[in-house]
């Protein structure tokens, strides 16, 4: 109801708590965030005008305006941009919609250094006012329409909306009051040194006027004037812009204020006619797996602003890039439909992919060796590509089965664990150390890597000295089934059918499985196979166990354990296919249990151990146990047995 205080969502609460007191010292930013936001209402209303001239009416430049009144405590920021009506202000002032709001406040940890970094990945926006005002006044009036709305709050118990009875003409005037400690933000020159610092880039001119304090004489000075270049930072000349000029360009795209670990510049000129400022950021965003999510680069024709929800501009796997595009040959009354399957598109799509690629590419060979003196080789100032690789890798690697026309070059850029140590390694260099003998990369996936490094399946390979790839990203699955072989090594996974290592040296002479098939394991192969033939396809000796008595493997055409799970948990499949038992012949407990099956009298007892070593198989695995309470009874049981006896 119109009048009424409507509490803010709860989420908007937090947020606006956190940005009043984490971000205290950076409150001059308040300033870019509302002269952005005039910005982008610019853009849209000059796009919307492009079929609706009509929209312009009177008042065809469009322009920004901070008017600064020393005598009210008021600083006002306005635009004659797009507008918004009465719906769209309680959406967009009284929500927070962005997805991973709910991740990013569950992170929070209340050490306010650590938040203002998070908060700097996440970006504030609009509520940034409430740092240095205690009342906040929007009133508004969508182009093409007459009635305008007003919404107020203080920030704490809420906001209220009502109908403008003098609306303006079209667009949005931000009416701050501030509080007694932020009256540094009427002082003009104050004001002009935050619009240079932070929104010279901006393409609409920014107009000052500020009036006079009390009893200062009105001047020139205080006259309207500009106070930006008010030219598109990307068509400037590279040489005439500066660090920090691209630094708060990066702020204004990516809504964000933390560094961007890589920038790309270029013009293409020829058959195709474009400039591209793109951005790569340092941190993950929190909504980067958020289906909704799309890249953030805004395409631009001749430098008016046509849309930035063009999804086939970029490939999905690189949708954390945020940009600019401005294009020579498109229309300007294009359509967003025709854009998405046109041709130059299309063409500016792969060039575009291969500018990251080629910038991601120089950033890892300049990554240097462990011996720099810190982690990883990393740089000691600037995030290495490592460290970058370990935020956005999950997802570039999503490129090797949606590209192929890119896969060699994703699997450069790519970096993995491994059983060699801590840290990353390429498959250049896993190739590189690769046994005599060896011919396949091995590889082994689940949910940790930590974990994986226990696995009984890695264990012959680690004894003949494999290094063994460790692949907890759930897309790792995925890509596999796409990918057979890097420079003609294929991926061999140690968790799926029989692993042939007899090629590759091994120091010391080791019994075989085929050595070790005597009578008593025959026997004893037969009798586990009947015993658990409702639970797994297979029971035999193992080629890939050394210090284990048995692991789980899959069929060797079938899906490796952690697919299945995957596509279980969305019910893509309705059962789990049963696996292969593997036993090590070498182990004393596999060789007490073939004698055991000699034995007609222990057929009970064999019973329980051959469901209790599956039971371990399965803990291993990290498949679930079908009945703990049994599995329990039977561990006490033999556990019991093979303690002495109480006095």
């Amino acid at each position: 109801m119109d009048g009424v205080v409507q509490p803010f969502e709860a989420e908007v609460g937090r947020v606006l708590d956190i940005v009043v007191n984490a971000l205290y010292k950076e409150r001059a930013i308040f300033l870019r965030e509302l002269i952005s936001n005039a910005s982008d209402a610019c853009d849209k209303l000059r796009y919307e005008s492009l079929s609706k001239p009509e929209l312009l009416g009177s008042d065809p430049k469009l322009e920004i305006r901070i008017l600064a009144d020393p005598n009210t405590n008021i600083l006002t920021v306005k635009d004659n941009g797009i507008g918004m009506d009465r719906d769209e202000l309680a959406s967009n002032l009284g929500t927070i919609a962005r997805s991973g709001t709910a991740r990013f406040l569950e992170q929070l940890t209340g050490d306010q250094a650590k938040d203002l970094k998070l908060i700097g990945q996440f970006g504030v926006g609009f509520y940034s006012v409430f740092m240095v005002a205690d009342k906040v006044i929007v009133r508004s009036t969508r182009a093409g329409q007459d009635k305008g709305w007003i919404w107020a709050s203080d920030g704490r118990t809420g906001y209220t909306i009502r109908e403008d009875e003098e609306p303006l003409p079209r667009g949005t005037a931000v009416i701050l009051h501030l509080k007694d400690d932020a009256k540094e933000f009427l002082d003009a020159a104050r004001i002009e040194e935050i619009v240079r610092t932070y929104s010279d880039h901006i393409a609409f001119p920014i107009i000052l006027e500020a009036k006079p304090k009390p009893g200062e004489t009105r001047t020139k000075a205080h006259e309207p004037h500009q106070i930006n270049t008010a030219s598109a930072l990307w068509a400037r000349p590279r040489s005439e812009i500066t660090e920090d000029q691209y630094r708060e360009f990066y702020h204004h795209v990516a809504h964000t204020f933390d560094d961007p670990f890589a920038r790309i510049h270029f013009t293409a000129e020829g058959a195709l006619s474009y400039t591209a400022l793109l951005f790569l950021p340092a941190h993950r965003p929190f909504d980067l797996y958020d289906p909704r999510r799309r890249h953030g680069v805004r395409l631009y024709v001749r430098r008016v602003f046509i849309t930035d929800q063009l999804e086939e501009l970029l490939p999905r796997y690189l949708r954390f890039v945020s940009g600019v595009v401005d294009s020579e040959d498109l229309q300007l009354n294009v359509s967003r439909e025709t854009l998405q399957h046109g041709v130059v598109v299309q063409k500016m799509r792969r060039q575009l992919t291969k500018r990251i690629l080629d910038e991601l590419a120089r950033k890892a060979s300049e990554e240097s060796t462990p011996e720099a003196g810190t982690p990883n080789g990393a740089a000691k100032k600037n995030q290495s590509y490592l460290d970058w690789w370990a935020e956005f890798g999950a997802v570039l690697k999503e490129g090797l089965f949606e590209d192929p026309d890119n896969r060699e070059r994703l699997l450069e850029l790519a970096r993995f664990k491994s059983t060699r140590g801590p840290g990353w390694v390429s498959l250049a260099e896993y190739v590189a150390r690769m046994r005599p003998g060896q011919d396949q990369i091995f590889y082994i996936t689940g949910e940790n890597a930590d974990a994986l490094r226990t696995s009984p399946q890695l264990e012959a390979a680690l004894a003949k000295g494999c290094e063994v790839l460790l692949l907890d990203d759930p897309v790792d699955e995925f890509w596999l089934n796409e990918v057979k072989d890097y420079q003609g090594k294929k991926f061999v996974s140690l968790t799926k059918g029989e692993v042939d290592l007899s090629r590759i040296a091994e120091e010391g002479k080791i019994e075989t499985p085929d050595e070790l098939y005597d009578e008593d394991l025959k026997r004893l192969l037969a009798k586990l196979g009947a015993l658990l033939k409702d639970e797994v396809k297979e029971v035999r000796l193992s080629r890939r166990l050394r210090e284990s008595a048995v692991c789980l493997v899959a069929d060797e055409h079938g899906l490796d354990f952690r697919l299945e799970r995957i596509l279980r948990q969305h019910h893509q499949l309705e059962r789990l296919a049963r696996p292969i038992l593997e036993i090590n012949g070498r182990h004393e407990l596999i060789r007490r249990m073939a004698a055991m099956a000699k034995d007609p009298g222990q057929e009970q007892d064999l019973a329980e151990l051959a469901r209790l070593l599956l039971d371990q198989a399965r803990i291993v695995q990290g498949e679930p146990i079908p009945d703990p309470g049994a599995f329990s009874r039977r561990m006490s049981t033999f556990l019991a047995r093979g303690l002495p006896a109480a006095a």
